[in-house]
Parts: structure tokens; C-alpha cells; sequence
């Protein structure tokens, strides 16, 4: 639900943030794993020149004190030869211990314990010779010790030559095989010397010799297998000369007859010989072999270096590519969310507000472009919201002839009806008038009532269509006057109880529609009360004008519906045909609009609703300015509203029900008894058809004069 509010931006950078991160670990992965090869041959070029010489200088000495010892353990005897050769012995073996401590880290893993196992037997180097000295061990078992030693030795070259270049591993392993073969002549040189000076060989010498002569073979020839052209050639020729033959051949006498050579001469100048070559050539054959790894080496961190490189340089250029295209991507998308923000937020409602104004508006001129660059995609949605702007301030601009068109249509019935009522008005006064009949006065004051609503739905209109009331006033007129009048334009006027007000007057061009105001709330308050309680409307002057209260004792509005409604009183909409429900707040608001007036309902104490109109002190004129315009003021009040307004609220009346006393100003000698009226006859149906016959054709005459007439 985050990742759903975040920005464009944001997800553009994540979606090129994810293939670039997998393009860089892919790139350190290879040339982690490229480089571990390059360090395993640098690590094995360090091993060679540290613990490979030493190991291969160590393995010499042990041999010739192998030989030497073979010499003692038969006749029993120390010599200074094999004194001096333990010496250096020893010595060898110090440097190596050396060695293994200058490789350091290039000697762990998997030569750490090949390690260990040598350097445990070299600790059982002095417990072996102390047992040759004594005498305690036999020829074979004390050359068994020292070769016991030598295959710890040879283990551990077996792991130096653990490097990841296949053919310098195949050389290698080569190379291990030829020096694992010139182990085993110096063996069986060991067995031969011992037999020389005794003149025989055991059994299990017999047979240990036979052993090594076969490994030695197999080794040669698995050796000289592996090796290429360059390094096998030199063994080639050293197996073709006099002493490499002269000592297989006695090699195979020996097998065959199980006694040592009967020529030792002989037998020691082979084997002196062919040694010396083997271990110069394989000195040289490991130096070459050792050249190799170190070039193989640097060639690999050569390619590492400018694939590596290269590698760097494209995942550079990607995150710069994609950096800038994902910005220049999000600054398109910027520039078109600006524009349409612009067009829905600034243009359109400016283009709205005019037109509810009632300005002219050039759609062309309004209607400009959007002005975007960048992709294809994105200059077509600045078409499309340039497009959809044209149909919008079309459809709003429509939509406006349309509600000017309504409120002309308003406009013009109410007019049309207003000056009906007006003549009715006038009318009715007239026979109000001449009528002295009580009861035919009654009916006419309620018709005359019933108009007066009638007018107030026309100015309703009036006010729907935006226009003004023609209705007003040069002279400030009495709050309490224009309260009455509300009143009296109230259906059920009889339930509404007027409170004493401070004498205070309003602004005459206002009091029509303040009247109005009053009237649509007072009779608000009499349609959402029960028909049995009594609807007070009271007023007071107050420092920021004049405010008129009307309670009711209904069962009041949720305070969503109060919040609501005052949102409306406060701020009125542009006025929706298909909303009807509410047509006398809207009025109200309307008209609270034009002149400043503000409108609050909220809950009575009562349980009712209280509804307060404040009206500002612009329009409130005060009691000196009212007492200079005439007395109360109530003079520039029309005579006929003035004389209904008071009809209201004069003596004589029962609950606000106007009710004419017979004889009530009548001298006293003058009342008498009235005579009792003859009982007037039904009317037949044909005079009722008459009598509405003649009132429909003097209503049609009156709408064909006042159509004539004009509004």
C-alpha cells in the first residue's frame, strides 16, 4: 500500500535501480571469481619460492641421511659422514619451518593440514635417529621412518601444485610424478647400499625393492605422458644416456635375482650420475614451471584488469544512461502533471468562476495548448488534456448559456406573475375596501394572504435566476415592520409568537429581501415543528449589527445535517435544477450572499432549531437616524403590508389570529341586536359553472393585458 502513494520519480528510479544493481553484482561476482583464480596463481607462485624451494631442498637432505643411515644401520657404526649430513639435515629443516612461517596466510586452506602432518614428523626426526644409533631398528624399518617422511613431504607438494590453470595443473602434476620417481631410486639406492656391505637382501628388502622399481616405472611413464613437448624432450634424453640405462638394467638384475649388484662401483656411479641430472632437471623443469605460473598469473590479471574495466566502465554508462533517461523520463512527466494541475486547478476554475460571473469567454483564446516536449506518449496525453480542456470549457461554457437561459426563463415567469399579483394585490384591496360584510372580509384577507405567499414564490424565482426584487424602499423601515411582514407571508401564521425588539430600522434596498430571508425561515421553522407549539422570533441589537432569532420546538437536525446546511447558508452552490429538496435555504442563501448577511442554524435547548440572522452593521440604520426619517417609520412601509403586519400583532387578537369584533367602536346607543340573516339559498351547479366560467376568462384576460404589458 506504500509503494502506492509514492511518486513517479521514485518508481522510475526503483525500476531502473533494480537491473542496475543486478548488472553490478553480476560484474563483481565474475570478476570476484576471475580474480580468485588470478590470486591462486599468485599464491601459488608465493608458495613455490618460499615452502616449494625449501621442501625441495629438505626432500635432497632427507635422502642422503636415508642413504648414509642404511650404511650405519648395517655395519653398526656412526660416521662424521652421517653426522655431517644430519647437520644439514637440520638446517634444511630449519629453513623450511621458516618458509611455512613466511607464506603465512598463502599457506591455509588446504595445505594447512598436509602441513601439520609433515611438521609432526619432523618432530620424530631425532627419535629416529637416536634409534639407528642404538642399533634398536633393522635396515628396512629405520628406511621405512625416513620414508615415512618423505610421502608427508611429497603430500604436501601434491597441494602446492593446487592452481586453477589446467595445462601449468597438468605440468604440474607431471612434474610430481617424475620427482615422486626419483624418490623411489633414492629408495632403492637406501636398500642397495645396505646390501653392499653385507653382500645380501631379506626377503621383505627383496620385495620392498621390487615395489619401488615398479612404482618408479609407472611413474615415468604416467610423468613423461603428462609433460609437453618442452619439458618432457629433457627427460627424453636423459633416459636415452649410459646412466639411466647402465642402472635400469641392474635395477632389473636386482629384481630378477633378489641380490643386490655385484659391481657396487658400478652401481654408485649410476646412480650418482643419473640423480645429479635428474635433480638438475628438475630444478630447472620446476623454475620453468614456476615461470609459467607467474606469467599465467599476470596475463590473467592483465585480462582481469581490462575486462574488469571495461566491465566497470559499462555499469558506469548504464547507471549514467539509465540516471539521465529516468530524469529527463521524470522531468517530462513533471512538466505535463504541472500543466495539468495548471489547467485543473488554476484555468479551469478562473475559466468557471467568470462564467458564473457572467463574463464572455473566447473559447479559442482560453483554450490554449499545452505546452510540453519529450516523447512521443507524452505529447499525447498534452493532446489529450489539451483536447479535453476544449470540450470541458465547451461544456462549461454551454453549461452557463444554459443557466442563463434557465434563469431568463425565470426570470421572465416571475415577472410575468409578479405584476399578476401585483393586480391581484390591487384588487383585492379595493374590494377589501368596499366589503363591510365580516365574514366576506375574513375570506378576502386570507386570498389576499394566499397572494402575498404567491409573490414571495416569484421573488423566489427572481432570486434563483440572479436578479433583484423590484421591491424597495428610500427610507429605513422598523426591524419589527420588517418582521411582521415575514409573518404575515407565512401560511401558518397564527403559531408564531413575535418577541419585543430594541427599536432599530434597516437599509430600505435591503428590507425586501430581508423580509424574504425572514419569511423562508419562519416558515421552515412552522412546517419541521409539531401544529401544537408556537414558533418565537426575536431580534436584539447587538455590536456587529442586528440579529434576529427563530426557535422552534421540532425535533432539531443530526449535526452532520447542521454542518452541512451551514456550510450551504455560509457558502451558497451554483444552483442545481435537479436539487429541489432544499429551494428555501438555498433562497436564503442567496440572498444572505447579497447583502452580507450571515445565516447560522444550530440546536435550541429546547430540542428545536434555532436559526440567528446577523445582520452587518452597514444595513442597520440606528434609532436617531430612524426617529429623524418620521416617528416609528413606519410610514414608508407600503399602507396595505403595514396594515397586515399590525393585523398580526394588534389587541383584539387571539394567538396572532386577526379577528374583526362586531360593533366594537360603535356608540353605545348605536349597538343593537343584529338582525338575523336570512339563511342564504345553495348555489345550483349551473351557477358554480358560471361563476368559475367568469373567473378563468378574467384570469386569461389578465394574462393576455399583462403579456402586453410586459413584465
Amino acid at each position: 500500500m506504500g509503494s502506492r502513494n509514492r511518486s513517479i520519480r521514485f518508481k522510475i528510479f526503483l525500476l531502473l535501480l533494480l537491473p542496475l544493481l543486478s548488472l553490478s553484482a553480476l560484474w563483481g561476482f565474475v570478476l570476484n571469481l576471475t580474480m580468485g583464480d588470478a590470486r591462486s596463481l599468485l599464491r601459488a607462485n608465493t608458495l613455490y619460492r618460499t615452502i616449494g624451494v625449501t621442501s625441495t631442498d629438505l626432500g635432497l637432505q632427507l635422502q642422503a641421511e636415508r642413504a648414509r643411515s642404511s650404511e650405519s644401520l648395517t655395519t653398526r657404526e656412526l660416521t662424521e659422514a652421517l653426522g655431517a649430513q644430519r647437520a644439514r639435515t637440520d638446517r634444511s629443516v630449519t629453513e623450511f619451518r621458516q618458509a611455512v612461517t613466511e607464506a603465512g596466510d598463502s599457506a591455509d586452506g588446504n595445505l594447512r593440514q598436509p602441513l601439520r602432518g609433515l611438521q609432526a614428523a619432523l618432530d620424530r626426526l631425532g627419535s629416529i635417529r637416536s634409534d639407528i644409533d642404538r642399533g634398536v631398528s633393522s635396515r628396512l624399518t629405520g628406511l621405512n621412518e625416513y620414508n615415512h617422511m618423505l610421502d608427508s613431504l611429497f603430500l604436501v607438494y601434491d597441494h602446492l601444485v593446487s592452481v586453477p590453470d589446467l595445462t601449468i595443473f597438468q605440468q604440474a602434476s607431471s612434474l610430481q610424478a617424475m620427482g615422486m620417481a626419483r624418490e623411489y631410486i633414492a629408495r632403492e639406492h637406501a636398500l642397495v647400499i645396505g646390501a653392499l656391505s653385507d653382500k645380501r637382501l631379506t626377503a621383505p628388502e627383496t620385495a620392498a625393492f621390487t615395489e619401488y622399481a615398479a612404482s618408479r616405472r609407472f611413474l615415468h611413464s604416467r610423468g613423461m605422458a603428462g609433460l609437453d613437448v618442452a619439458l618432457r624432450r629433457p627427460y627424453e634424453q636423459i633416459f636415452a644416456t649410459e646412466p639411466f640405462l647402465s642402472f635400469a638394467t641392474m635395477e632389473a638384475r636386482v629384481v630378477k635375482t633378489g641380490t643386490p649388484p655385484p659391481d657396487g662401483d658400478a652401481w654408485h656411479e649410476a646412480v650418482d650420475r643419473l640423480t645429479a641430472r635428474l635433480d638438475v632437471l628438475g630444478a630447472s623443469a620446476t623454475s620453468t614451471l614456476a615461470t609459467r605460473t607467474s606469467e599465467a598469473a599476470t596475463s590473467t590479471v592483465v585480462k582481469i584488469s581490462v575486462a574488469g574495466g571495461l566491465g566497470l566502465i559499462a555499469v558506469l554508462a548504464s547507471i549514467i544512461i539509465s540516471v539521465r533517461f529516468g530524469r529527463r523520463l521524470a522531468g517530462e512527466l513533471a512538466g505535463l502533471r504541472t500543466a495539468a494541475v495548471e489547467l485543473s486547478q488554476r484555468r479551469l476554475p478562473d475559466i468557471v468562476a467568470r462564467l458564473r460571473r457572467g463574463d464572455d469567454v473566447d473559447v479559442r483564446k482560453e483554450t490554449k495548448a499545452i505546452k510540453v516536449s519529450g516523447s512521443a506518449e507524452i505529447t499525447d496525453v498534452a493532446r489529450a488534456f489539451g483536447s479535453l480542456q476544449r470540450t470541458a470549457v465547451r461544456a462549461a461554457v454551454g453549461q452557463a448559456a444554459l443557466r442563463h437561459g434557465v434563469g431568463q426563463v425565470f426570470l421572465n415567469l416571475a415577472r410575468r406573475k409578479q405584476g399578476l399579483l401585483h393586480r391581484q394585490l390591487a384588487l383585492l384591496d379595493g374590494m377589501q375596501r368596499r366589503t363591510h360584510d365580516p365574514d366576506r372580509l375574513e375570506e378576502l384577507f386570507r386570498l389576499d394572504h394566499l397572494t402575498t405567499r404567491m409573490r414571495r414564490h416569484a421573488e423566489s424565482l427572481i432570486v434563483l435566476s440572479g436578479a433583484a426584487p423590484g421591491r424597495a424602499w428610500r427610507k429605513p423601515v422598523p426591524v419589527i415592520d420588517i418582521v411582521r411582514a415575514a409573518v404575515a407571508e407565512v401560511e401558518d401564521y397564527t403559531r408564531i409568537a413575535v418577541e419585543a425588539m430594541p427599536v432599530s430600522a434597516i437599509d430600505g434596498t435591503v428590507a425586501a429581501d430581508l423580509t424574504h430571508l425572514v419569511a423562508e425561515l419562519v416558515e421552515n421553522a412552522t412546517i419541521y415543528s409539531p401544529p401544537d407549539t408556537i414558533v418565537q422570533v426575536r431580534g436584539d441589537l447587538v455590536s456587529n449589527g442586528y440579529a434576529i432569532e427563530v426557535e422552534d420546538k421540532g425535533l432539531g437536525l443530526p449535526p452532520a445535517d447542521y454542518a452541512r446546511v451551514n456550510a450551504l447558508l455560509a457558502d451558497p452552490p451554483e444552483f442545481d435544477l435537479a436539487d429541489s429538496d432544499q429551494l428555501g435555504l438555498f433562497v436564503v442563501a442567496k440572498l444572505a450572499q447579497r447583502h452580507g448577511i450571515r445565516v447560522l442554524l444550530r440546536r435550541s435547548p429546547f430540542g428545536g432549531t434555532t436559526a440567528i440572522v446577523l445582520a452587518p452593521r452597514s444595513i442597520v440604520t440606528e434609532q436617531s437616524a430612524l426617529e429623524a426619517a418620521g416617528g416609528d417609520g413606519r410610514a414608508d412601509l407600503p399602507s396595505r403590508t403595514r396594515k397586515k403586519a399590525l393585523a398580526v400583532v394588534s389587541s383584539g387578537t387571539h394567538a396572532g389570529l386577526p379577528r374583526r369584533v362586531r360593533q366594537t367602536h360603535l356608540a353605545p346607543q348605536l349597538k343593537e341586536a343584529p338582525p338575523e340573516p336570512e339563511p342564504q339559498p345553495e348555489r345550483s351547479p349551473d351557477e358554480v359553472r358560471d361563476l368559475f366560467s367568469a373567473f378563468q376568462r378574467g384570469t386569461q384576460r389578465a394574462r393576455e393585458e399583462a403579456s402586453e404589458e410586459g413584465p
